[in-house]
């Protein structure tokens, strides 16, 4: 298909998903026209038969999480997820950001989880994989569904997000963060908005995030900032101002990742790159790999979040070095949220009956 973007979406193209067994050609016309005609965003149902993922990977600081969404119409380029929409036969690009999934059993899959009698209290993160706020989730109200089930059984949760909606649910959240039960990571890649519009089109503009982190801050919930990813000769400039606007706005920790090509993301990338960065695309690439010791990507566990080699010891030294100097990082919030009050469903009502 033509190198062509679209006004508010993020992928250049829709190409086939690995696993897709016949692929659909077009040819030169049908290709032109299809190209030419903006994406509507597609809403579908998709009942959960679990909705609890693990993980046991050493490098993420959580084991169990809920993604309410499977798509996520923020459009960001570089969304590790995208390559999920490959086992559903989609396209990790456009359809990605176009074609959404939503569960909508999701609170009843959380409290039969819940109810099973092996069941062990964890911190539960929402929005490990796709954002939980995305523009969907204020009609459908499914992640707010959730965190009235962690509120009414004091199950502890961390929300990672990159919008302002997170605000809504402000009044369970502050309540739940007195109770030492959950957090909030709001993700600010860029707080240039012009490079926000082609980075992640959908998004709210920095300054809403930031206003978002003061008025959790203010409510008494430990909220972290999350610069991620750190794109080379992008965004990487950026690395002090936002720790700095983060700190400003109370924020008390902060992390970054370094931007991760897995699978189909490793050309949907490189042609974004070439639609809206030629000049600099050979660069972009080049650092790339220079912190994936020579790959487009390395994915061991310890080096794909933060790279390897020289340039990537200097992208943490400095974040290091601003962060210690403003004051971040003096807590890990993850570790000091309360897993012994846990009520698991049905507990109380059986107390009554004896």
């Amino acid at each position: 298909m033509p190198n062509q973007g679209h006004k508010g979406r993020g992928a250049i193209s829709a190409p086939p998903g690995r696993y897709a067994s016949q692929p659909v050609e077009f040819d030169d016309d049908e290709a032109h026209e299809r190209a030419a005609k903006a994406p509507d965003t597609v809403l579908r149902a998709m009942p959960a038969g679990r909705i609890i993922s693990s993980n046991n990977s050493p490098d993420v600081p959580f084991d169990l999480s809920i993604n309410p969404y499977q798509g996520c119409e923020h459009g960001c380029v570089y969304c590790y997820a995208r390559p999920s929409h490959s086992y559903l036969d989609l396209s990790p690009g456009l359809d990605f950001e176009t074609q959404i999934f939503f569960k909508p059993n999701a609170a009843a899959r959380l409290l039969d989880a819940w109810e099973k009698k092996g069941y062990e209290c964890k911190p539960i993160t929402i929005g490990a994989n796709t954002d939980p706020y995305q523009p969907a989730e204020r009609e459908l109200e499914i992640t707010r569904q959730l965190l009235a089930l962690f509120q009414e059984h004091s199950h502890p949760v961390n929300i990672i997000t990159k919008s302002h909606l997170v605000v809504r649910d402000l009044d369970i959240l502050s309540d739940l963060a007195s109770r030492r039960l959950a957090s909030v990571a709001i993700s600010v890649p860029t707080m240039n908005d012009e490079l926000k519009r082609v980075m992640e089109p959908r998004v709210p503009a920095a300054a809403a995030r930031l206003r978002a982190v003061s008025e959790l801050a203010a409510a008494g919930v430990p909220t972290s900032v999350l610069i991620a990813p750190i794109i080379p000769a992008i965004n990487d400039d950026e690395i002090e101002n936002i720790l700095a606007a983060a700190a400003e706005a109370g924020a008390g920790q902060a992390r970054y990742i370094f931007l991760r090509l897995p699978h189909e993301l490793r050309f949907l990338f490189g042609e974004w790159l070439e639609a809206h960065f030629p000049d600099r695309a050979e660069r972009v690439l080049s650092l790339i790999r220079q912190a994936g010791g020579g790959r487009d990507y390395d994915n061991r566990f310890g080096i794909r979040q933060t790279g390897r080699g020289p340039y990537a010891q200097m992208l943490a030294s400095r974040f290091n070095t601003a962060a210690r100097r403003l004051g971040l990082n003096t807590r890990d919030y993850q570790h000091v949220l309360d897993c012994n009050q846990f009520s698991r469903p049905g507990q109380r009502q059986l107390g009554l009956q004896f």
